[in-house]
Formats: C-alpha cells, structure tokens, sequence
C-alpha cells in the first residue's frame, strides 16, 4: 500500500499547508498536520508543498501469481429459473474478453431446479456452466448466495467475473469481492482485456465529466458489474459445446439468518430498457402542461416517455424513467429528445439507441454531437409539426401495404 508521510520537523506555517489538498484531507491535530481518509493519493502536496515535507512512500506488494487464474465468469442472474436478460448480454462480452487471451467461459448459477435452465446457456457460448442447485436456494438471500458464489471463486479461480448492475448483482458482488480483497469496478461502461489477463474496466467518475480507467493489476479475481443494455446479447450457437457441471452443496454454507416468509410480486410495468421507442423531455419544456405534446408523440409512434435529471426533480414524469448515470441506460431502436441540452450524464445512458433525433434551438447543443440527425428550433414548433404530419404518414404506410 502506498502512503504519504509528513516530516513535522519540517513543517512551517502548519495553516497554509492545509491548503494544498484540493479535498481538504490535510488538518491539524494537536498542532501537528495529519492526512485524513479523505486523501485521494493525488500527490499535489508532495508536488506543490515545500520541500522535505511531505512525502510519497510506496510500499512493495507481493507479486500475485496471474497464471493461476483462469477464465471470464459470469454470474447468472435469474427470477426463478427465469434468466435475466443482462446475463446474455455478459455473456456476450465474455466471450470477446476470453478471446483475446485464449482462455474459456463459465457462467455461475444458482438456485432451485435450474438444471433445465441451466443448459441453455450452452447455446451461447458458455464453455462450462457451475450448477449450485439447492432449495435452500430457491429464494434469493444474501448469506447462502455470497457463500456458494465464494465457493465457487476457489473451485475455478475465475480471472474475470462480470456481474449485471441490478439490485441483486450491487448486493452480492461487493460482498464476494471484498472476502478476496480484491477490487470491484461498478457500473462499468465500456471492458477490455490486456494480454497479461488485466481487465481494463472504464466508467464515468465525477458526475460523468470524465471516464475513469481502472486496472487490479495486482489482485484476483476482478471483479466488475455492468448496467443492462450496455453490451449486446450474442445469438445462439447452431452446435454449442459447453457442459453442465453440478456443484456439491454443503448445507452449513446455506445457514442464514434471514428468513424468507412471502414473495409479493411487483405488479407489471413497462420497462423503459425494453422499449424501442423513446421521447425524451428535457428542460426546454416550460411548463408541466407542455407534457401533454410528448405524451402525445410517443403514444402515436407506440413508444414511451422518458426524461432528464430536472424534469425528474420537477416532478413531471416519474423517477423510474430517467435515462443516464442517476438513471436507466437504454438502447432503444429510436430514441428523440425533445428540448434536451446532452449533458454527459445523461447521454452515457442513451448513446447505445440505433437512431438518435435531437431536438433543440441552440445549433451548439451538446446533444447534437451524438445525434443521427439533428432539428435546430424551438420544441413548441416542431413537435406539433411532426404531430400533424403523422397521422398522414400512418394512413399513407397502412395503405402501402394493403396495396
């Protein structure tokens, strides 16, 4: 572990010095300095302070034996049986990063009478699925699930292993990684693979203003979760060859302290991930009214409505269906935004639609950078316009096809 040490011998004009941290990790204690747990390892105290202060010691680790781990996991994630959609989209990058490296895929699955279930994963590419089925396991809980998937960990000594961005992937993956001491990288947007099987994770750090590259260069396995609809799914295998392996299970390992007494299920929504159309509201609508006309839009192309951080806070649409970092990543087939400016934070959750229509006044709106094609005026023009002109279209493409 790297550190910083202060030679308070040499240290003058102790209240200027607390100065020199941007983060406000240097205090004085006592009338001595101390860096507290807020310091970031920039270094700017050892760079701009006086010298013979402060300084940066690194401390030597011991080398981790890389070839011992081997393999991209992926963890399964399921309702019942019932696999998450997000599972095949990992599973697709799975075999991208394994073929770099030359090394297999597994995927990690657990549950009830998932044995059926299980097989076909074999149909995109798995090399060998790890089966812990028990009925201890039929619901998920934290404690059984963080011990078959550390178990599973040092039966098969993944390199890699991917876990989706969802309520159940942020609970257990910190879990499991945090028994090896190893790293975990979330909401990673974008994996690639280094020859030497460092797993290069990249994701939006400080509200999106910049990607942040991350390597555990010294750790295994690495562990990274990913959001649904960030990668695409792979097609089906016309002659797949992965095996089925079923995992002993010892009941001491499936001891929880919670015990599960009913399942109400949510009622049915529309799930904004899933939907092939999308219009997006953004600040330059004006009033809560104005809602009306994006409604309106998104009804007659058989979409659904969507919306920025500050339609969201202003109560306009509900909080279930904001796309970016704070939000829903989406990859719709069409997606329009309505009055939208394209801030980093929102565009990291959209840039994957196939057809992006932007809608905005100002011609050096950030929007239009991402944009397939671009309409620069005012939302309270062309909406309406296009909204006239659809049913016309509507009526032309029916007649088309009866002639």
């Amino acid at each position: 572990m790297a550190k910083i040490i202060i030679h308070q011998e040499q240290a003058r004009d102790l209240q200027s010095l607390t100065h020199l941290c941007p983060f406000g990790a240097i205090v004085i204690e006592n009338d001595c300095l101390e860096i507290t747990a807020g310091c970031k390892m920039c270094k700017l105290c050892v760079k701009n302070g006086p010298q013979g202060v402060f300084e940066f010691v690194a401390e030597d680790q011991a080398q981790i034996d890389k070839s011992q781990w081997r393999g991209i996991a992926v963890y399964v994630e399921h309702q019942e049986g019932n696999i998450h959609p997000v599972t095949l989209e990992l599973i697709g990058k799975a075999r991208e990063l394994a073929g770099k490296i030359d090394q297999p895929v597994y995927a990690l699955f657990a549950g009830a009478a998932i044995r059926e279930n299980a097989e076909s994963l074999r149909d995109y590419g798995v090399d060998e699925i790890f089966v812990y089925d028990h009925p201890a396991l039929k619901f998920f809980r934290i404690e059984p699930y963080a011990a078959v998937f550390e178990d599973f960990v040092q039966q098969v000594k993944p390199s890699a292993i991917l876990v989706g961005g969802t309520p159940v992937g942020r609970s257990l993956a910190p879990r499991v990684a945090a028994r090896f001491r190893t790293g975990l990288t979330a909401d990673c947007t974008k994996l690639d693979m280094q020859p030497n099987t460092d797993l290069d994770q990249i994701r939006p750090a400080f509200g999106g203003n910049i990607m942040a590259h991350i390597r555990t260069q010294n750790s295994r396995p690495q562990f990274a979760t990913v959001r649904y609809k960030i990668f695409a799914a792979p097609g089906r295998l016309e002659h797949p060859v992965g095996k089925v392996t079923l995992m002993p299970v010892d009941d001491e390992q499936l001891r929880s302290k919670i015990t599960v007494l009913e399942i109400k299920p949510k009622p049915a929504v529309q799930h904004l991930e899933d939907a092939e159309v999308i219009v997006v509201a953004g600040r330059g609508l004006k009033r809560e009214q104005d809602m009306e006309m994006i409604n309106t839009l998104a009804e007659r192309l058989g979409g659904q409505v969507a919306g920025t951080r500050p339609i969201i806070e202003a109560g306009w649409v509900d909080p279930r269906r904001q796309i970016g970092l704070s939000g829903r990543t989406v990859k719709p087939k069409l997606l329009i935004t309505c009055g939208v400016s394209g801030s980093v934070q929102f565009t990291a959750g959209m840039r994957g639609a196939e057809r992006i229509i932007a809608i905005n006044r100002d011609p050096h709106a950030p929007i239009f950078n991402c944009a397939h094609y671009g309409l620069v005026g005012d939302v309270y023009e062309i909406i309406p316009r296009l909204l006239s002109e659809l049913p016309a279209l509507q009526n032309g493409i029916a007649q088309r096809e009866v002639a």
